[in-house]
């Protein structure tokens, strides 16, 4: 048992982080604190009002701490610390993409081109956008307005005569020389002042070099100019101009009994790039503000996500620890960044739209948490299970004509898919088209080293009749472990449309027929067509690389300089092909006994 009173005599009363464990020693719950002595004192008061915080004391074995100079170094190592071990107790914040930016490089004619990740690359950035969808809509309409490159530079550098984009008038051909260095400059400087919000002065200088063109007769290019400024008044029609605030950051919030959504609304360049809802994860009975103080925690210092914090950041409540948090995100920006709570003015409209998003969003997500629990209800009523069902997996095997065997395996939890826990078996060993031989390898290698038995599914689904169930049933016919899941074959109808499935009880044999609304059926679907679908992606892309990829290079012995002097010699790949032995061996650097391999390698002998 943990006794409180001895640990809290040597606690220091100074700022710090704390870790929770319990009795398997894993790692409860992550805290920071001002006054670490203060704070883990209110842990073991009689009486405690929350009832995650009471549950939370029921499980703490042990208590490990890590004192700092500061109440902002204890923000960062508490963040550090929560993703390193996600936390039962935490709200955590799982998704850490990286967001796109648009760069334009620091060529001799500069690319413009969609970014995302380090900044490795010289030149500017503009964003961040909050999805590449967005990204391209924005490449597409510069694309209209200046005629500015967005080809590879490999593309760049081999063309001798203009390309199709050229002809469409979507860019000027700097590399075959269609336009001066110094025009071509003045586009780049015209479409970097669109991206940085400065629609107004691009327009008025592309007017005055329209007047300018048309007072020198060069009406032609006077047109040019005319037809790049109704382009750019009409992008500007389309986009969300904001008013006088050039970067800003609007989080709404919005929380129902089962779902916490944090929706973040992007001002960049006196506009609206665009929006993301989030869905962290939150335990039980935790109040708003400490899903809003954890979120920004999470999302401004991970640093996974590369976005560019702004100057002010605008939630909905007023944050006990907003100061705290200001500081520790000002350190990781490297600049004074608020965090304010809006209340009038422009501001308060804009956190206004984010609250309505993320209501939105949170209605979405609960309504649709409704129809797939009512899905698990209705398998459970189904099976005549007693408990709920908190895990199911799925198997699956695609191939084409026996070549490129992928098994897969998706899982699903208590709330619907689980992406993290898929798998993909890359299945050799057998002979092609063998389904049966190739489902006893994925459940083999799925499940012959599995130790931790929170991870045993409830109910294993098989994509397919009564044999490859009698191949599951074999594999699990020496099962060491107390839980046994239960095996269901999923065979498809005569004409294999969806609603005709046979359902195989594999404890029993029974055979199952369900109605085509029923929502048991609709929960078999959806796991059975996942599978289908994670296991058809993966065949695809293994396919595509053997097609892709040279007969020559799983030659022993025959390397890149050997590969290199075959097709030189032999004009190529269709010539090594057609070659004899007696011409394979009569290339510079192979043998005989080399062009007996490289001919039975190139023939499937």
């Amino acid at each position: 048992m943990f006794d409180p009173k001895s640990f809290l005599a040597s606690v220091p009363a100074q700022p710090g982080v704390y870790r929770m464990f319990n009795q398997a020693e894993q790692v409860i719950y992550v805290g920071k604190a001002k006054d670490l002595k203060k704070r883990l004192s209110s842990y073991f008061r009689q009486q405690l009002d929350s009832v995650k915080t009471r549950a939370l004391v029921a499980q703490i074995a042990s208590i490990d701490i890590t004192a700092t100079h500061s109440e902002t170094e204890a923000l960062i190592l508490e963040n550090n610390l929560i993703k390193q071990f996600m936390p039962k107790y935490n709200v955590l914040l799982r998704d850490d993409k990286s967001y796109p930016y648009i760069l334009i490089s620091e060529h001799k004619h500069p690319r413009i081109s969609s970014h995302r990740g380090p900044r490795k690359h010289s030149g500017q950035y503009f964003g961040p956008y909050p999805n590449a969808g967005a990204v391209w809509q924005s490449l597409k309409s510069l694309q209209k307005i200046f005629p500015i490159r967005q080809c590879e530079d490999g593309f760049y550098r081999a063309r001798t005569r203009p390309c199709l984009q050229y002809q469409l008038k979507l860019c000027s051909a700097p590399c075959v020389g269609k336009i001066s260095d110094e025009d071509y400059a003045e586009q780049v400087q015209l479409a970097s002042l669109f991206l940085s919000g400065k629609n107004q002065q691009v327009v008025e200088q592309l007017v005055q070099k329209m007047n300018l063109a048309s007072e020198q007769l060069a009406f032609e290019q006077a047109a040019s100019f005319r037809d790049q400024i109704t382009a750019l008044r009409k992008v500007q029609e389309q986009q969300y101009v904001s008013g006088e605030h050039a970067e800003l950051d609007i989080i709404g919030f919005a929380k129902s009994a089962q779902v916490a959504v944090v929706h973040v609304l992007f001002v960049r360049q006196q506009k609206i790039l665009g929006s993301k809802s989030y869905y962290p994860k939150v335990p039980a009975n935790t109040e708003p503000e400490e899903v809003l103080s954890a979120f920004l925690l999470q999302f401004y210092l991970s640093g996974g996500g590369g976005q560019q914090i702004p100057p002010e950041i605008i939630v909905p409540l007023a944050l006990d620890d907003a100061e705290s948090l200001a500081d520790a995100v000002s350190e990781a920006a490297g600049r004074k960044v608020r965090i304010i709570a809006a209340k009038r003015g422009e501001k308060s409209q804009y956190l206004s739209l984010a609250q309505k998003n993320a209501e939105l969003a949170c209605d979405s997500r609960q309504s649709a948490g409704q129809k797939m629990q009512l899905r698990y209800s209705a398998l459970q009523l189904l099976l005549g299970l007693s408990d709920h069902i908190k895990r199911m997996e799925c198997f699956d095997i695609s191939h084409t004509m026996g070549q490129a065997t992928i098994a897969s395996c998706v899982v699903f939890d208590g709330e619907g898919p689980y992406k993290q826990e898929y798998r993909r078996y890359n299945v050799t060993g057998i002979t092609g088209g063998d389904d049966y031989a190739a489902m006893q390898f994925a459940l083999q290698k799925r499940y012959s080293r599995l130790t931790d038995e929170t991870k045993i599914p409830d109910i294993i689904f098989i994509d397919g009749g009564q044999g490859q169930l009698n191949i599951a049933l074999a594999q699990f016919a020496h099962w060491p472990h107390q839980k046994m899941p239960l095996l269901i074959g999923i065979a498809k109808g005569i004409s294999r449309k969806p609603g005709l499935e046979t359902l195989i009880l594999g404890d029993s044999g029974k055979q199952l027929h369900l109605p085509g609304d029923s929502p048991a059926l609709h929960l078999i679907q959806q796991i059975r067509d996942e599978a289908h679908r994670f296991a058809i992606t993966g065949h695809r892309s293994k396919r595509g690389k053997s097609m892709s990829k040279s007969p020559l290079e799983n030659i022993a012995g025959v390397g890149e300089k050997r590969r290199q002097a075959l097709l030189q010699y032999l004009g190529g790949l269709q010539g090594v092909l057609k070659a004899s032995v007696a011409e394979l061996s009569s290339v510079p650097g192979i043998s005989r006994q080399q062009a007996e391999k490289i001919y039975q390698a190139c023939h499937n002998k």
